[in-house]
């Protein structure tokens, strides 16, 4: 066991890592990641949800997602506290393998991977949704296949220009976002719909537990973003340092930007039941305050959040797949390649992007229920990672050591398996079926168990003090 390094050794060792032939390329700042992050979650999909969650929780969508960003504050914490520790790609499948066991590493890189593989499909379905509106007499597929070729050649091209572009395209998202709130603030004050500011979106009498956590159950893919960018540490300046900082900064501008956006407009319409379209809710209320003019501004912001959506989820999914492959859980002649050049791992790019095409053979419903089961897993196994961590591998057993290390990644296992126990039961086959093919290629990978696993290896903390 060795002690938790202190930040001046973290900081050295940061400045220790150098670029290697084959190895991806550190060019990410901390403004980088956190737009990374922030466009991953795409501001604007905190409409796409509304109508429903609203409908679900009897119009309490604020609370719902106050009771996500609870939850997701303690994973963050979880994340902040495994990445000091394992700046390198892969995300919650590294920390499990490294800190639990190689196998459950797998599993929990399986379920994840599920996620990740299909986030880029549903982000062109709903491109395919949104413009068909606007230009139906453009085929749906046009604009899938539009969507799907953009996001892989600016990924093909390099990371550094793909985060460059999501500043924009997050700058874009969130001026239309203002306005939208800016509009809807506006007609409340002057009594518009007869709604008036009150604490009815978090408390009212008739609130329903179990229909608040399926609320939050759905919501919870909105923070997705935090966990994106754990995945680009081994493309950051300075990991250790900036990928706790980004996830902290993530988390806490998303949360913010959630619970004022979904306030006022629950606010304006407590009860979505009386909108034409209950799916379709913001636009709808976009229209309402705005006007058809800014109704095309909405559509047209919201084209911006499924473009950078797309960059950086095709971004995450690929390199997923190349700590997998580099670590021999799938193929590694195949996935643990990268282009010397660019330092993109093209061939993932690419696998992702033909997954991304099924969009053309899928229908949004069904590709959304798929991805809410892998998201609880990772963060489940991300907190108890955090504990496992503490009993293998650190010295200290210090108050503060047990409370940051054992009691909050605690109490972020129970919320996130309570929220994983919401889910519907589509999600749950689904999801279900998915591990249970994981299980069986993981048997036939090991030969029944009987290959030896990867070397379990320790934290890069190796000679360090406190």
């Amino acid at each position: 066991m060795s002690a938790l390094p202190s930040p001046s050794t973290i900081a050295a060792h940061d400045d220790r890592i150098a670029h290697e032939p084959g190895s991806l390329k550190r060019t990410l700042k901390l403004r980088h990641l956190v737009f990374i992050g922030l466009a991953y979650m795409a501001p604007l999909a905190v409409f796409d949800m509304f109508g429903i969650v609203a409908d679900k929780t009897g119009g309490h969508v604020p609370l719902a997602y106050l009771v996500v960003l609870v939850a997701v504050l303690f994973t963050a914490f979880s994340y902040s506290r495994m990445v000091r520790f394992f700046p390198i790609a892969g995300s919650a499948y590294t920390y499990a393998k490294e800190t639990i066991h190689p196998a459950i590493g797998f599993l929990v890189g399986w379920a994840a991977t599920l996620d990740y593989l299909l986030l880029p499909m549903i982000n062109a379905i709903l491109s395919g949704i949104y413009m068909g509106a606007v230009s139906p007499q453009v085929p749906f597929w046009v604009w899938v296949l539009l969507t799907v070729v953009i996001c892989t050649a600016l990924n093909l091209v390099g990371v550094r220009l793909a985060a460059s572009m999501n500043v924009i395209l997050v700058s874009i998202q969130l001026v239309v976002a203002v306005l939208f709130v800016v509009l809807a603030v506006v007609n409340i004050s002057n009594g518009a719909n007869h709604a008036a500011f009150t604490v009815r979106p978090f408390f009212s009498d008739d609130l329903q537990s179990a229909a608040l956590a399926g609320g939050a159950a759905i919501l919870a893919l909105s923070f997705l973003g935090f966990d994106a960018v754990s995945t680009l540490a081994e493309e950051a300046e300075r990991p250790t340092r900036d990928i706790p900082r980004a996830i902290f900064l993530i988390v806490a501008a998303a949360g913010a930007f959630f619970l004022t956006v979904t306030y006022v407009m629950q606010t304006l319409f407590p009860d979505v039941t009386k909108l034409e379209n209950i799916v379709g809710a913001s636009p709808e209320i976009a229209k309402y305050i705005g006007g058809a003019a800014f109704q095309a501004i909405f559509v047209g912001g919201y084209m911006m959040a499924v473009l950078g959506c797309g960059i950086t989820q095709q971004m995450s999914a690929a390199r997923l797949l190349y700590a997998m492959g580099r670590d021999g859980a799938l193929p590694k002649r195949l996935f643990s390649r990268v282009d010397p050049r660019t330092g993109v791992p093209v061939a993932n790019v690419l696998i992702v992007a033909a997954i991304a095409l099924t969009a053309l053979f899928v229908d949004l419903e069904q590709a959304s229920s798929m991805i809410n089961f892998g998201a609880f897993i990772a963060f489940t196994f991300v907190n108890l990672s955090v504990i496992f961590l503490f009993f293998r591998f650190i010295a200290a057993r210090t108050p503060g050591a047990w409370i940051g290390f054992v009691v909050i990644p605690a109490i972020g296992v129970a919320i996130n398996v309570g929220l994983w126990l919401s889910l519907d039961g589509i999600s749950m086959i689904i999801g279900g079926a998915w591990t249970a093919a994981g299980v069986v290629y993981l048997v036939i990978k090991t030969r029944g168990f009987r290959a030896a696993p990867p070397d379990l290896t320790g934290p890069i903390n190796v000679g360090m003090h406190e």
